[in-house]
């Protein structure tokens, strides 16, 4: 019976503690997974669905910001990718104070 007395079971509280850390740092993993973005040169680039949440418009509006040429963008292999500086950029040349009342 001695044999016996150094099995764990999942209801030890070593194994709960571990079994808890591990969950912890998978939801972790998954968190950094999911915010990971390329990058080229030390530059973030965006997606088209993230670029388009970004500015509140529709993917065909980027569509034809990019047909119009008032959007800078990336093109591979039938994907379409934005630099982060340049929607910055953008952003900051197309912001107009408000007027004071």
């Amino acid at each position: 019976m001695e044999e016996y007395e150094n099995v764990l079971t999942l209801h030890d509280e070593t194994i709960v503690q571990a079994l808890s850390t591990l969950r912890r740092a998978s939801h972790k993993a998954e968190q950094l997974m999911n915010g990971y973005r390329p990058v080229l040169n030390g530059e973030r680039l965006l997606t088209d669905a993230e670029v388009a949440e970004i500015l509140s418009v529709s993917r065909r509006t980027l569509q034809e910001y990019r047909n119009n040429r008032q959007i800078a963008f990336i093109e591979l292999r039938g994907k379409t990718l934005y630099r982060e500086s340049d929607i910055e950029r953008m952003l900051e040349r197309n912001y107009r104070k408000a007027i004071p009342q």
